[in-house]
């Protein structure tokens, strides 16, 4: 593996925490454990740092992505071949909002504020046929289930973050090479956007913000996960085994980041069970959502 990283960098080396991972995505880390989703499973788990995998939810056929929390506890999943947001009590799941009318092809990614507003994205159109590209709205679900369209026009909008005060979201435009920031208004939508940075040639996949404001995001078509800074300067890159897709900061100190990677995307096919998560001790701590 080789990993560039500036002169006196307190990052580590990638170790494997585990394998078995068909296509996993929306790692979150929440009350000591890593959670992530199982696009080719259907499965919702939860991994301890030595390595203990449970199943939280088995969502049948559907394929869940983006993962978060309400204010009361309750996980939210995004469904993305149903384009819902379902609702997890710990013991029922329910539809916490239909986005089909939102969304123009598969959901994906999500993110979701304090206050319990979940935004969330969508592919735009089904970019493995020979579809027109076409861009996707963003939608916001209130903690009630209602829903809006948050902001338009965005270019396979993927992962994303909100600032530590709540007021900032940032999401990535895959396709674009480039994040994007919008104020967060008091009823839920965005301002109009600002460049954040532009990265030629990086397609951001599930990403993660820490304490100095710098966002490390797996790059979906390398096998590469990276760190930027607002105005686009890179400060890190750490190269893994496999084409990463997600990536996470969490641990006791919020320093571990924890890399999602899989033997290809899903529209190239995947290998079953050879995807893995491994891990890396980084310089800052995890800060903001997810």
């Amino acid at each position: 593996m080789h990993i560039l990283l500036p002169e006196g960098s307190d990052v580590t080396s990638p170790e494997l925490l585990i394998g078995g991972l068909d296509f996993g995505e929306g790692p979150r880390w929440h009350d000591g454990v890593l959670w992530y989703s199982d696009f080719f499973q259907h499965r919702v788990y939860t991994v301890s740092t030595d390595g203990k995998r449970e199943t939280v939810l088995d969502l049948g056929s559907e394929q869940p992505s983006g993962l978060g929390w309400l204010p009361n506890g309750d996980l939210l999943v995004v469904a993305m071949l149903k384009r819902q947001l379902v609702r997890y009590d710990g013991q029922k799941t329910s539809v916490h909002a239909d986005l089909s009318d939102i969304a123009t092809w598969h959901c994906n990614d999500m993110v979701v504020s304090d206050s319990g507003v979940a935004y969330v994205g969508n592919f735009g159109y089904d970019y493995g046929s020979d579809a027109e590209p076409k861009t996707a709205d963003l939608a916001a679900v209130f903690p009630d289930g209602r829903k809006i369209v948050a902001t338009t026009n965005l270019n396979f909008p993927n992962g994303c973050v909100i600032t530590p005060d709540d007021k900032t979201l940032i999401v990535g435009e895959t396709f674009s090479c480039r994040y994007s920031a919008f104020s967060i208004l008091p009823d839920g939508k965005l301002s109009e956007g600002r460049l954040w940075a532009e990265m030629p040639g990086r397609l951001p996949d599930g990403c993660t913000l820490d304490s100095e404001n710098g966002i490390w995001f797996a790059d979906a078509f390398s096998t590469q996960v990276v760190r930027v800074v607002e105005g686009g300067e890179i400060t890190d890159v750490i190269d893994l085994p496999q084409r990463t897709f997600a990536c996470m900061l969490g641990g006791n100190d919020g320093k571990t980041l924890f890399i999602l990677t899989a033997s290809s995307d899903p529209e190239s096919g995947i290998e079953p069970g050879a995807g893995a998560i491994y891990t890396v001790q980084v310089e800052f701590s995890r800060s903001g959502k997810p």
